[in-house]
């Protein structure tokens, strides 16, 4: 008959080889890696539908046929104001492209203030509202600023989930028309 210290230790030995495996097969797995890229990168848009400023709505069947980019963002975020130069630079290079669409969706924002900032910012792209951010939950949205681009299929092509700059833009762009063209 075994002692029972000795049973003890062999289930402890047990318990730490089993959790040394699943340690081992870890290895190689960053962690963050799930918090740099949209799971969505690849799929077909998700289902949406959003209010614009001037009373339209879109849908996602509304972004088929063009390169879109999709800016999600409010006004009261600090990084969504450091973008801005960024996405008006980058919206002056392509806003008269017959293939091109922004549209920047305001999540966790009150239709006042969005009007405001879009007025004293002069954003001259599409502007949504997302009172329910029933589109930021089906684009999976983690916070603001995020930007995702749409291809002429109706891909998502590219994502980035923190705040652009006017060569990240570019780059989603060119994966749009790449993906849609």
């Amino acid at each position: 008959m075994m002692h029972p210290a000795r049973t003890i230790a062999i289930g402890v030995a047990v318990l730490f080889v089993a959790f040394a495996v699943v340690l081992a097969t870890q290895v190689g797995s960053d962690p963050r890696a799930d918090s740099k890229v949209s799971q969505l990168l690849g799929d077909p848009l998700p289902a949406f539908s959003v209010e614009t400023l001037d009373g339209e709505t879109f849908t996602e069947q509304d972004l088929v046929g063009r390169a879109v980019i999709v800016n999600f963002w409010n006004s009261w975020c600090i990084p969504c104001e450091e973008e801005l130069p960024a996405l008006k630079e980058f919206y002056a290079r392509h806003a008269s492209e017959s293939d091109f669409l922004m549209l920047g969706i305001v999540r966790s924002d009150t239709e006042g203030e969005a009007r405001k900032a879009v007025k004293e910012d002069g954003m001259d792209w599409v502007i949504a509202l997302d009172p329910e951010a029933d589109a930021a939950l089906a684009f999976g949205t983690r916070g603001q600023p995020e930007t995702f681009a749409i291809s002429a299929d109706g891909t998502i092509s590219a994502s980035l989930l923190f705040q652009a700059r006017v060569k990240d833009l570019e780059a989603m762009l060119v994966a749009a028309r790449r993906v849609g063209g």
